[in-house]
């Protein structure tokens, strides 16, 4: 394994993360299954562990916090906020309000007394950045929160947030978790080289493209992953998008055999090969995926196998742009770009 320093934060971090988002119902693991994950992947040397309150409806949260029972020093611990737990319109967002309480909430499921890293989950358009920050600051200053950070912001919100920290005396998101994967670059054009700016800790999530570069996909084959069986429409072959990544699929297979690499190394072997990413967060269900995952963890991708990837997907560009959650609202809203 090897490790890295999260930003500018002095916090070592191994460059394969353990994100826990198939904990629990999501993703069919029993408790068992989960203390399983969570124990083999620190045998192995991750050392930092990602979950989220909406994950199952903190069930993953609860399962973690049981799973690192008796070792919670030696985990870099992090969570996240803001999507909706439950009906009631003021139990999600980023508000001062919800944050305070639902982080007394995430360290009840954890059954630990603060987290590392406490990331917002999405960009709250409602909530203006002074408000969000003012509450994780304090949060910091109680000590439940060791570092805060924001995940799937667009460029100019995390450009936003850095300078409203500034003006305003607060501390800082010191990490961005963003999407990305060899068939979704786009922020290499404009997130990572804001956070390279801002020496932001990168935590890349879904770096197999939701199971197209995990090696299950190919020309021929029935289409039969998990994450398929719930987001069907993703995996739609007949739509132009998704035959875009199955013909990309099929070239970085050849790229892949010549080099002796499964395309789990060579997926995440690109994502971690980038400067400005400190972490890719792999999310098993199994400890065979979890496995075939680990054995990219020395993965180093040399130059000639870099360009021949870059003349396949260019760099910058996402091949389903319509799946990235970091849209402007506008764009997805009518009313919002009506005069």
């Amino acid at each position: 394994m090897q490790y890295r320093t999260l930003g500018r934060t002095g916090v070592q971090v191994s460059t394969l993360a353990l994100g826990a988002m198939n904990f629990g119902k999501v993703g069919r693991t029993t408790q068992d299954d989960a203390t399983a994950l969570v124990d083999t992947a620190l045998e192995a040397g991750i050392n930092l562990i990602d979950t989220a309150d909406a994950y199952s409806a903190g069930e993953s949260e609860e399962m973690v916090g049981k799973a690192i029972a008796g070792r919670r020093d030696d985990i870099v611990l992090a969570t996240k906020a803001y999507l909706p737990m439950g009906e009631e319109r003021n139990h999600r967002g980023s508000s001062r309000r919800w944050l305070i309480t639902e982080l007394d909430n995430s360290l009840r499921r954890l059954d630990v007394d603060h987290v590392d890293l406490y990331q917002i989950h999405r960009w709250d358009p409602n909530t203006s950045d002074e408000e969000t920050l003012s509450a994780l600051t304090d949060l910091q200053r109680a000590g439940k929160i060791r570092y805060f950070g924001s995940s799937t912001f667009p460029a100019y919100r995390i450009v936003q947030a850095q300078w409203a920290a500034r003006a305003h005396h607060l501390s800082r998101y010191v990490t961005e978790q963003p999407s990305y994967s060899i068939l979704q670059r786009g922020i290499e054009s404009h997130v990572l080289p804001v956070t390279e700016q801002y020496g932001l800790g990168v935590l890349v999530w879904s770096p197999l493209a939701s199971g197209w570069l995990s090696g299950a996909i190919r020309a021929g084959r029935e289409i039969a992953t998990s994450r398929s069986t719930f987001m069907p429409q993703r995996f739609d072959t007949t739509v132009p998008a998704n035959r875009a990544k199955l013909d990309a699929v099929e070239q970085l297979a050849k790229v892949a055999d010549e080099a002796g690499l499964t395309m789990i190394q060579l997926a995440l072997g690109f994502v971690t090969a980038h400067p400005a990413v400190t972490s890719a967060l792999i999310g098993p269900r199994t400890i065979d995926h979890l496995n075939s995952q680990l054995a990219a963890a020395d993965t180093v991708l040399s130059a000639d196998i870099l360009d021949a990837i870059d003349t396949i997907v260019t760099p910058g560009l996402d091949l389903a742009a319509d799946e990235k959650n970091d849209t402007p609202p506008a764009l997805l809203d009518p009313t919002l770009r009506r005069r």
